[in-house]
Formats: C-alpha cells, sequence, structure tokens
C-alpha cells in the first residue's frame, strides 16, 4: 500500500505548486479530481483528449517529480433527474474514463448516482425505509429502470477501455453500504467495484473491518479514502444519525467528519489498514480531508503523520509454518 492524498484538498493551488508540497511531506500517489462536485481545478479531460502535447506535459508533471496518479475522481450524479445535470456528470465521467485509459491509470472513483422517484422528478430521492409500501416502489423502479441499465452499459464501456470504476457509498445515492455495492457488482459487472471511506461507514452505524472483508471476498476493493467521523453521543442520543443539519453547524449535529484519528481510536485505524493488508490490497490510501475543525494544511499533515507508520509496505511473509 502506499501513502497519498486526494489533491482537490489543494484546489487553490497550481498543480505543480501542490504536487512539490506533497512530494515534500513523503507521499507516493495522488488522485486527481477531474469534474462533477469535486470540480477539476488540477485536470480538465476534454482538454487533455484533444491535445497530445497538453497530455504529454500533464505526464511529465507527475513522472518528473516520481509521483503516481492513484485514481481520477468524478464524483457526480450521471442518474440525477435534471437531464442537464446527467448529461454532464455522464460525460465528464466518460471523458475521464477515456483519460485515464491515456494516462494508464486503472480506476475511476465517482458516486452510484440517485434518480428521482418517477420520470417526473425534478430532483434525486434517496429512500431510507421500506414503509409506506410507496418507498420499496421507488427503490424497486429506481435500481430496475434506471441503476442497472446504466452501470451494465457503463461496464462495457470501461472494458473496452481497460478501466475500472470505484463506486464510492455515500448516503444520498442508491449505493451506500457494502450491500448496495456488492448488488451494483452483481447486477452489473465486474469492472465495477468500490472505493472505500470509513467515514460513511461510521456515522451509518457500520463496521469498517467487517465490510472491507465482505467486499475483499468478492475482490471488489478498488480504491480507499483515508478519513474519520467523530459522532456526538448527546445529539446523537437526541436525533440519532439522520441528520440533515448544514455541516458548519458542528455544535448541533449528531455527528462530523474528522481528520483520521480525531473520531476514532488509533487501534480502530490499525485493524482498518490491517484488514485491508489482509484482504491483499496494495493500492493507495487516499488522504481526504473534510474537518470541520481544523484547516486543511493542518488536517492534511496529521494525518500524514498518524497513517505514515500504520502502512505495512511488505507483503505478509511466508511463516515458517505454511
Amino acid at each position: 500500500m502506499k501513502l497519498g492524498v486526494f489533491a482537490v484538498l489543494f484546489s487553490s493551488k497550481p498543480l505543480e505548486e501542490a504536487l512539490d508540497y506533497i512530494q515534500e511531506q513523503g507521499l507516493e500517489t495522488v488522485e486527481i479530481g477531474t469534474g462533477g462536485y469535486v470540480g477539476n481545478a488540477h485536470c480538465q479531460p476534454a482538454e487533455l483528449l484533444s491535445d497530445e502535447n497538453k497530455l504529454k506535459e500533464f505526464k511529465e508533471v507527475f513522472q518528473t517529480r516520481n509521483l503516481e496518479i492513484s485514481a481520477l475522481s468524478c464524483h457526480g450524479n450521471p442518474l440525477h433527474p435534471n437531464q442537464n445535470i446527467a448529461i454532464e456528470h455522464h460525460q465528464v465521467f466518460q471523458d475521464t474514463v477515456r483519460l485515464a485509459a491515456k494516462l494508464g491509470v486503472d480506476t475511476v472513483v465517482t458516486f452510484s448516482g440517485c434518480p428521482g422517484e418517477s420520470n417526473f422528478s425534478l430532483n434525486p430521492v434517496w429512500i431510507t425505509c421500506p414503509w409506506p409500501s410507496d418507498f420499496s416502489e421507488v427503490v424497486n423502479w429506481q435500481w430496475e429502470e434506471k441503476v442497472i441499465p446504466y452501470w451494465q452499459e457503463q461496464n462495457e464501456f470501461l472494458k473496452e477501455h481497460g478501466v475500472r470504476v470505484a463506486i464510492e457509498p455515500h448516503p444520498g445515492f442508491v449505493v451506500y453500504n457494502t450491500e448496495t455495492a456488492l448488488r451494483l457488482r452483481k447486477e452489473c459487472g465486474d469492472q465495477i467495484g468500490t472505493n472505500f471511506d470509513p467515514s460513511h461507514y461510521f456515522w451509518q452505524g457500520m463496521d469498517p473491518v467487517a465490510s472491507i472483508k465482505a467486499l475483499g471476498n468478492e475482490s471488489a476493493l478498488f480504491h480507499f479514502h483515508a478519513k474519520d467521523t467523530r459522532i456526538d453521543q448527546q445529539n446523537n442520543a437526541l436525533n440519532g444519525v439522520l441528520d440533515t443539519k448544514s455541516y458548519s453547524d458542528i455544535a448541533n449535529r449528531s455527528w462530523i467528519f474528522r481528520t483520521v484519528g480525531y473520531g476514532h481510536s488509533e487501534e480502530t485505524w490499525r485493524d482498518i489498514i490491517s484488514t485491508l493488508q489482509t484482504i491483499g490490497y496494495e493500492g493507495a490510501i487516499s488522504i481526504e480531508h473534510e474537518d470541520g475543525l481544523m484547516g486543511i494544511e493542518e488536517g492534511f499533515t496529521k494525518a500524514v503523520s498518524f497513517l505514515q507508520d500504520k502502512i505495512i509496505k511488505d507483503k505478509i511473509a511466508d511463516m515458517w509454518w505454511a
């Protein structure tokens, strides 16, 4: 495994300056945003695909710093009921896949998307319970009419380009937990796996270690984000984890995102890293920062320091009894 960072943290810096800073911190990989909700400050796929010289220069920026691109990320909603948004996010996704193939990057990260409740919807509709029965009917319609057909088609597109997609399970989208991630892969194809972010599992009450093992058993864990969540025990006891208050309302929320080690213990994170090693994961541990109590550079450097001695780069050694 290699320690890296999701470089959208440094979108305010020019790419070269951001990469110099990342290299100085001793990191080996970078995840680059290409559009969608995460923006494309450092990489515009359509521009690079249309200009071989710019594409060559882009590659060299990483090569001269001995930095590997772990993934291109275009988190979006290609199933959005607003067709202008859906078309834009779909185009960015496909351009990102084409660019990944040209760069020799094997993984693109995005969301599964979420449709509306019918063909007449204006906004996505995420269902969180099965009753009244209307809710169950909506979930079935979403999967059968929108989700499965779209991702079956994208699975073939990915196969043609030799690229895989790491869907990030995230509440608000149809893939938000282990079960839905594995369903999408089973229904739509093996080019589809997950980008595993423990922070989304923590606040939903799931066990990241158990989920990593389940995904590993299906060879479905393609990429990993390092981000933590802190549960506010008092607010959670009163309101539960389904919390729509602003992320900036830290004092009143049931949970907030934190830098790794500030939501859960060192032991928890050692277990997570060890489980990744156990399932044979050899990819990036890509630091992501959404901590409202720390500035970007503070949160980033603390995450680097916390994770550096926990990542075991060598494979499990052969034992004398094996």
